[in-house]
């Protein structure tokens, strides 16, 4: 019954932009083939270039009222591209117009959204009236022929046809919908080089920031913890010096304890300077991943078994990364999951290493809902990794991050 109710239910925005993307396609692919046509014929004359340069700038006034027109009614929130730059001469903002990829792709997106416009409204408008003429097909034939008719196999069969192609009216809304969004994160976002420039910038504005705060704690943890510490091991070792003063004699009870409280504020102090550089880099991974990934299984209060194949050394950087993503998953399955065990699996080959963390847990972890994973999809980010989220309800939950064994 879920599914049916699924299958039949089609959101007020998708019939509406079936019905009024009608007019839009029309234009927009008039447009499009208009531009094409009349380039090509004015490609051999001064006009040509001009022609084709506003053009395109007119594309991407078109592409923006589709961008706001699926965001509105389909609900797809599509990423506006980057401005032109505006240099200084017409010769280079034209030549900048013509060898814009977005304005080009947006023609491509008017001509195929045309098809896609006319078979909406096919299915919005067209469809259904043909299964009410269908459906009511032996009421016309009654209404226009005098004098008693039986009821025969056509009038039967125009009914259940008309019932049958009805049915199928939301699933082709829905599909046409689904098309018009690919279509739309395709063709009228950023181009891909804009926008994984974008994707670096902010994965490089994350990671100053998240460095700027260690360091800033860093610095703070160090003077108000180990710079503390040490000031009291000098008290204490001042102490133990007046202790041996050769007018009075050595008091050597007081020495013995003022010795053991220095020993034992060392060890403290070299603790506490050990967790400091700890995030800094671990110690762990002077001996590799395949050290210290172990280890980290190892300390985990959910029994964790590891496979590795680590052809290839990545690295420090991805090293790092990846160390951390996997200490964050694992801590991540031992306070939030529930889970009784877990899988860590590691390889790397062909350029590229790959990290698996999987559990046995209740499941429904996503990307966007929490601060750590949120956290590790920026830092992989910054090393050109990607992190894929595979959680439903009830579990298993599957974690992988993918990044490149050597920056560029």
């Amino acid at each position: 019954m879920a599914e049916r109710r699924r299958y039949l239910s089609v959101r007020g925005g998708e019939w509406a932009f079936a019905v009024v993307g009608l007019p839009l396609a029309l234009l927009g692919g008039v447009y499009a083939f208009a531009v094409l046509y009349a380039g090509a014929l004015l490609s051999l004359t001064v006009l040509g270039l001009p022609f084709v340069v506003a053009a395109l700038l007119g594309a991407r006034g078109l592409g923006a009222l589709h961008r706001r027109l699926v965001g509105r009614l389909l609900g797809e929130c599509v990423e506006a591209p980057a401005k032109l730059p505006v240099p200084a001469g017409v010769i280079v903002r034209g030549r900048i117009v013509l060898t814009d990829p977005v304005a080009w792709r947006t023609l491509l997106y008017l001509v195929l959204r045309l098809p896609l416009g006319v078979l909406g409204f096919a299915s919005a408008v067209a469809l259904p009236l043909g299964c009410g003429w269908l459906i009511g097909f032996p009421l016309w034939i009654r209404l226009l022929q005098a004098g008693p008719r039986p009821a025969g196999r056509l009038e039967a069969a125009s009914t259940v046809l008309g019932l049958l192609l009805l049915s199928a009216v939301p699933g082709a809304i829905r599909s046409l919908s689904g098309a018009n969004r690919r279509l739309a994160r395709l063709l009228l976002g950023p181009a891909r080089a804009q926008q994984r420039v974008r994707e670096l910038e902010t994965a490089r504005a994350t990671l100053l920031a998240d460095n700027t705060d260690q360091f800033r704690r860093l610095e703070r943890d160090l003077h108000d913890g180990t710079q503390a510490q040490l000031v009291a091991l000098a008290i204490t070792l001042s102490l133990a010096d007046d202790a041996l003063s050769p007018t009075a004699g050595p008091d050597l009870r007081r020495l013995r304890t003022l010795v053991d409280r220095a020993r034992t504020q060392t060890d403290d102090t070299v603790a506490e300077l050990r967790r400091l550089t700890q995030g800094i880099h671990p110690v762990a991974l002077d001996g590799g991943l395949g050290e210290a990934l172990p280890g980290l299984a190892a300390a985990s209060p959910v029994p964790v078994s590891v496979h590795l194949d680590l052809r290839e050394r990545p690295h420090p950087a991805v090293a790092r990364a990846l160390y951390f993503c996997a200490a964050e998953l694992l801590t991540n399955i031992a306070k939030h999951s529930g889970a009784r065990s877990a899988e860590l699996t590691a390889s790397a080959a062909d350029g590229r290493i790959r990290l698996i963390v999987r559990d046995d847990g209740c499941g429904d972890a996503a990307l966007g809902t929490g601060t750590g994973l949120t956290g590790l999809t920026e830092r992989l980010a910054a090393v050109d990794g990607v992190l894929r989220v595979d959680s439903p309800p009830g579990g298993p939950t599957v974690v992988t991050a993918e990044l490149p064994t050597r920056l560029c």
